[in-house]
């Protein structure tokens, strides 16, 4: 047994799931071209893996790593990081028992630390060096390739610097894994090859992130000081530009011109700190929703608010694939997204959630007010989206993937 992979906070014990017996998971399904090749010393050998990630914050990505470096080792593996020795991967990373490094890497032209990165690597006997954010992709020259295989994570789906991209992906490093098909058309867009991009989506704890019993949802009501019988809609992530979190408001307040049957039980909860949360609350009260929406700040948890949502929303207009939305589905609950990057690609429209433009406040406010309306149809999508999610983007597959791309470049060499 091991503790959550995703909280180290989390007392609650999980299964452990076994990765030393190769099976290519679902991202890993997604690539027909792509077929596992044994290695001369046999799939089962036990892999040395560095997981480089210099964020101070934690976000969606940090999450990814936190989890594929547990599962990795709980698979047999050794798998570290090195971090920030000031971030808070650092610390959450440390609480699970894992082994860190500290590396502060100040931009993407930080010499010392892609020398002190080589000397890390150096003396670690590292087969592969995983490289998960930009900076750190950055410090991918210093380890040349006799040292170990580099590999990157690409989450963004906007194109890559056009002058660059083709040196430091098609180079600098021996695969890149792109967590859905809008961020690998991004990267192909400015000159990376194709046939160097595996496309591996991000995972979820299904097990923890799961629907929620009416005493679950009842507490989280509670928690938040909402009603038990409001109807709420809600959103998880960063208050940036990008997130859309603007459409979102000009959408209820589009939706609350129109009298309705649930209208005066609306309440939207929109969870996450950023830049933009000022000009947010402004707009807010500007429409006359200083009553209707809640903004909470940074949580811990978003396991909390997701047990009190009735519908889960992400108006991105830009998203590699959303974290936020990948739990949200776990947890049972029918979203609506933007039709952007691989957000767009993460549920099927009318199925699992729908579809609705990006900057498009009005298609957002048609899709509230049909899910408001049909029960039936948004308990139907929310249990779809529940069977998407473990079946696609668990955190398992996730690793299981990942672990097919590492014995298949060192195969290759």
């Amino acid at each position: 047994m091991a503790r959550c992979a995703q909280c180290a906070r989390c007392d609650r014990l999980l299964p452990v799931p076994r990765l030393s017996d190769l099976t290519i998971g679902s991202g890993a399904a997604d690539n027909p071209r792509r077929t596992e090749t044994p290695s001369a010393e046999g799939s089962i050998r036990p892999l040395r893996v560095l997981g480089v990630d210099p964020e101070r914050g934690f976000a969606g990505g940090e999450t990814q790593v936190l989890g594929l470096t547990l599962a990795l080792n709980r698979g047999g593996h050794t798998a570290h990081l090195a971090c920030d020795p000031s971030g808070t991967l650092i610390q959450r990373a440390q609480a699970c028992g894992v082994t860190c490094i500290p590396l502060a890497i100040r931009n993407d032209i930080d010499f010392l630390a892609g020398l002190h990165l080589r000397r890390i690597v150096a003396g670690g006997d590292y087969d592969i060096v995983h490289f998960h954010t930009s900076r750190a992709h950055a410090m991918a020259p210093f380890i040349g390739r006799a040292l170990a295989v580099r590999v990157v994570t690409r989450r963004m789906d906007y194109p890559p610097n056009r002058l660059l991209a083709p040196w430091l992906y098609n180079h600098s490093v021996d695969e890149v894994a792109a967590i859905s098909a809008g961020v690998a058309d991004a990267l192909v867009s400015s000159g990376v090859e194709r046939d160097r991009i595996t496309i591996i989506p991000s995972g979820v704890d299904c097990d923890r992130f799961r629907p929620a019993s009416e005493d679950e949802r009842r507490d989280a009501r509670r928690n938040l000081g909402l009603r038990n019988d409001a109807f709420v809609i809600g959103s998880v992530g960063m208050l940036e530009s990008r997130k859309g979190h603007r459409f979102l408001i000009e959408a209820l307040a589009s939706l609350l011109k129109n009298p309705a049957s649930r209208n005066d039980a609306l309440i939207c909860v929109i969870a996450g700190s950023g830049s933009q949360r000022s000009e947010l609350e402004a707009l807010a009260a500007q429409r006359g929703l200083r009553e209707r929406v809640m903004f909470l700040g940074k949580v811990a948890d978003s396991r909390g608010v997701f047990d009190a949502l009735d519908i889960f929303v992400l108006p991105s207009l830009q998203e590699g694939l959303g974290v936020a939305l990948l739990e949200a589905m776990a947890c049972g609950l029918p979203s609506i997204v933007s039709r952007t990057g691989g957000a767009g690609e993460a549920i099927e429209d009318g199925v699992s959630g729908l579809l609705a433009g990006p900057g498009d406040a009005q298609s957002i406010a048609v899709a509230l007010r049909s899910l408001m309306r049909d029960d039936a149809m948004r308990i139907a999508m929310g249990m779809a989206a529940r069977k998407r999610a473990v079946a696609k983007f668990s955190i398992e597959g996730m690793a299981e993937a990942t672990l097919a791309l590492y014995r298949r470049v060192l195969a290759r060499r």
